[in-house]
C-alpha cells in the first residue's frame, strides 16, 4: 500500500514547501553575496539596492499575468517551467563580468528576467490549494507552502557563506540554478492540476476534498475588472503591501545589517541572520494551523481576519523594540521574533484569496502579492536611503508603522465573501 494514500494532496504541498525555499535560496543569495559584489563592481549599497529592486520589480509586474497563467495552463506547467527559467537567469547573474561596459545596468536586467520567472511560484501554488485542499484545511497547506520562505531564506546565509569564502560567490548562483531546476523536474513528475487527474489519487481522498471545496466558488476565470473592483482584495492587497515592506528588509538587507552596520563578522552574520528566517517558518506553519482550529471554531473572521490582524500588531512591537537593542545578538533575535510574528498572518493572505478567487484563485492571489512584492521594490531602495541619512533604527521604525497599518485593514476584510462576474451581481440585483 502506498505511504501516501489518501495523503496525495500533502504529497504537492510538502513539494511545494521545497520548491518555495529554492524560490528564496535563488532570491536571498544576491543579499548574502552582496558585500563580495559590491567590492568586485565598484558599487555602494544603494546602487546594490537598484540591483534588489529589479528583482523585485519584475517579481511584482508578473505576479498577475503569472496567476493568470496558473489558472489557464495549470500549476503543474506553469511551475515546471518557472523553475527552468529561474535556473537559467541565477546562472547568468553568475557570467556577468565587472569589465563589461554597463556591468551594472546589465545585472540589473538579470535579475529583472529572474524576477519575472519566479514570479509564478505562489499564485501557482495557490491554485494548486483552491483545486486540491478542503477549505477548512486551508490554513496549515498555506502555512506549510510559506514555512518554505523561512526555511530556503534561512539555509541560504550559511550555504552561500560557505561556497563564496570556498569557491568564491559566482559559484554560490551555479549552485543555486541546479537545485532549482532539480526542484522543478521532480515537480513536473508528481504534480498533477486536479485530484482527478492524479493516478495515485484514492476515492476517499477525492470525495474529502471535493466535499470541502467552497459550494459557491466560481469555477470560470474571473474578468479583471471583476476583481479589481473588489473591495476585500483592495483591503488585502494593501495589506500585504505593508506585510511585504516588512518582509524585504529582511530578505535585502538584514545579513549587510549586521555585517555592516552591527559589526559582526562574515561567518557570524550568517548564523544570527538565519534566526528571523527559522521564526519565519515556525510562524508560518504555527499561523497556519491557529487559524484553521479558530476558523473551525469561531469562524473565517476570527480565524483568518483576526489572526492575521493581532500577528501584524505583534510584528510592530518586536520591530520597534529590536531596532532600538544596544547588543547586535539580542537585536537579532527580539527582531526575529518580529518576523516570526509576521509570518502567522502569512496562511491568512493566502486562505482568504483562494476562497475569494476559485478558479481564479491564481489571478486573485497574483493581484495581492504584486502589493506585497511593490513594497518589497521600495523597501530594496528605501530602506538604506533613510538609514544613511535618519539611521537604522528609524528604517525599522517606518516598517513598524506599515505593519500596524497592514492590521488595522484586515478589519475591513469579509473572508466569506465569493467573487463573482460583476454582470452576474448585475443579473442578481433585477
Amino acid at each position: 500500500m502506498s505511504p501516501f494514500r489518501n495523503h496525495v494532496r500533502w504529497l504537492l504541498i510538502a513539494w511545494m514547501f521545497v520548491i518555495s525555499a529554492v524560490a528564496y535560496l535563488d532570491r536571498v543569495n544576491l543579499s548574502v553575496a552582496g558585500t563580495s559584489i559590491e567590492r568586485e563592481f565598484g558599487l555602494d549599497h544603494v546602487h546594490l539596492g537598484w540591483v534588489l529592486s529589479a528583482f523585485v520589480f519584475g517579481y511584482a509586474v508578473f505576479q498577475a499575468p503569472g496567476g493568470r497563467l496558473a489558472d489557464r495552463f495549470g500549476p503543474r506547467k506553469i511551475l515546471a517551467a518557472g523553475t527552468i527559467w529561474w535556473a537559467v537567469f541565477t546562472s547568468l547573474t553568475a557570467l556577468v563580468s565587472a569589465r563589461i561596459a554597463g556591468a551594472l545596468l546589465v545585472l540589473i536586467a538579470v535579475r529583472f528576467l529572474l524576477g519575472i520567472g519566479e514570479a509564478v511560484v505562489y499564485p501557482a501554488g495557490n491554485r494548486l490549494v483552491a483545486s486540491w485542499i478542503p477549505s477548512q484545511e486551508r490554513g496549515i497547506a498555506n502555512g506549510v507552502i510559506f514555512a518554505g520562505v523561512g526555511a530556503g531564506a534561512g539555509i541560504t546565509s550559511p550555504l552561500i557563506t560557505y561556497i563564496l569564502l570556498h569557491y568564491g560567490w559566482r559559484w554560490s548562483f551555479w549552485v543555486s540554478a541546479l537545485i532549482g531546476l532539480a526542484a522543478g523536474v521532480v515537480w513536473f513528475v508528481i504534480a498533477r492540476d486536479k485530484p482527478e487527474e492524479h493516478p495515485m489519487v484514492v476515492p476517499e481522498e477525492a470525495a474529502h476534498i471535493r466535499l470541502g471545496l467552497p459550494a459557491a466558488a466560481p469555477q470560470r476565470p474571473l474578468p479583471w475588472r471583476s476583481i479589481f473592483a473588489s473591495k476585500d482584495v483592495a483591503a488585502v492587497t494593501f495589506s500585504y503591501f505593508c506585510y511585504g515592506y516588512v518582509a524585504y528588509i529582511f530578505f535585502a538587507w538584514f545579513f549587510i545589517y549586521l555585517n555592516a552596520v552591527r559589526g559582526l563578522n562574515l561567518k557570524t552574520s550568517s548564523y544570527y541572520s538565519m534566526l528571523p528566517f527559522l521564526a519565519m517558518a515556525v510562524g508560518s506553519t504555527l499561523g497556519g494551523w491557529i487559524s484553521d482550529v479558530i476558523t473551525k471554531t469561531l469562524g473565517k473572521r476570527a480565524g483568518r481576519c483576526g489572526v492575521a490582524c493581532v500577528s501584524m500588531c505583534l510584528c510592530a512591537i518586536f520591530v520597534a523594540i529590536g531596532s532600538y537593542a544596544q547588543d547586535a545578538r539580542v537585536a537579532s533575535t527580539v527582531l526575529a521574533g518580529g518576523a516570526g510574528a509576521l509570518y502567522l498572518s502569512q496562511s491568512s493572505f493566502w486562505s482568504v484569496s483562494s476562497d475569494l478567487g476559485g478558479a481564479s484563485a491564481g489571478s486573485v492571489s497574483g493581484v495581492m502579492n504584486m502589493g506585497n512584492q511593490i513594497a518589497g521594490i521600495i523597501t530594496a531602495s528605501l530602506t538604506p536611503w533613510i538609514a544613511k541619512y535618519f539611521h537604522w533604527e528609524t528604517s525599522f521604525f517606518v516598517a513598524a508603522g506599515l505593519a500596524v497599518v497592514g492590521a488595522m485593514l484586515w478589519l475591513r476584510v469579509d473572508p466569506n465573501v465569493q467573487l463573482v462576474p460583476r454582470q452576474e451581481v448585475a443579473l442578481a440585483e433585477k
